[in-house]
């Protein structure tokens, strides 16, 4: 008997969410042998979202009215993402977003080599720039949108994830060993700026990618059913858990309002 219905993992989703953004408030407090647990658990998050994301543009009735809360969410958790995550990406919000207009463009764009030109050479490489989970995100949304045989399309598209998260920890181990790290001594324009270039933070990418593989068991445990009804349940935990963590994190005095020129 399958385990879960869709309530029931978006629980564990927004959950992993907030235990992973842990160590990004406080970084400078949580010890490694915490980091990694939540790190693990955060792995959850956006291969669970990944999947009903897929499913809710299959579903929708409205999809522009899809994307609008998206990105009014997307742009209520603005503030709150800097000061938290400290790092230039676009939220998670709009990388869902992105990723609906990228489904969007597969179902149009009959010539199917077109569609994966495009894919490569505009969205791979705005997605890595400018979005969270870079390209990962929206191929995630994309896999679990056309894989037909619906066994391997709850488990391939983690496991893929996965893997490319392990090979991105493992390049940048590799190329930031022996390198010595500091953060700047003034607040910057984004305080964690230097996780790009942590190696700790690279090896944290290590059990992050083993809970994005996990979630492949997750929805194998899926038995389809949506649950208790919680429509907006994401949109509401997204900004406001970022918004309890900016709040503590500045209280703490470990988040510097001085990234807003304060």
């Amino acid at each position: 008997m399958r385990k879960f219905d869709a309530y029931q993992l978006k629980w564990i989703a927004i959950i992993g969410m907030v235990l992973s953004h842990i160590p990004y408030a406080f970084w400078e407090l949580t010890p490694t042998w915490l980091d990694i647990p939540l790190s693990f658990v955060g792995g959850f998050t956006f291969a669970i979202m990944a999947y009903f994301v897929a499913e809710g543009y299959r579903h929708t009735s409205d999809l522009r009215k899809y994307l609008l809360r998206l990105v009014m969410f997307g742009a209520i958790a603005t503030p709150f993402h800097i000061l938290v995550i400290a790092l230039p990406w676009l939220n998670i919000m709009f990388t869902i977003a992105l990723s609906l207009v990228v489904l969007l463009l597969y179902d149009k764009i009959k010539f199917r080599a077109l569609f994966w030109i495009l894919y490569v050479i505009v969205i791979v490489p705005i997605s890595t720039l400018y979005f969270e989970f870079y390209f990962i995100g929206p191929t995630m949304v994309l896999l679990y949108y056309i894989i037909r045989d619906e066994s391997k399309r709850r488990v391939v598209p983690s496991m893929f994830a996965g893997v490319c998260w392990l090979l991105l920890s493992g390049l940048g181990i590799w190329s930031l060993s022996g390198l010595t790290v500091v953060p700047p001594a003034e607040p910057g324009m984004f305080r964690n700026s230097f996780f790009l270039m942590d190696i700790d933070f690279m090896w944290l990418l290590v059990p992050f990618a083993l809970g994005t593989m996990f979630v492949g068991y997750l929805l194998t445990n899926y038995n389809g059913e949506r649950g208790k009804r919680a429509k907006w349940l994401f949109y509401v935990a997204y900004p406001l858990h970022l918004a309890v963590l900016a709040t503590i994190g500045v209280a703490a005095g470990v988040i510097d309002l001085a990234v807003f020129g304060f």
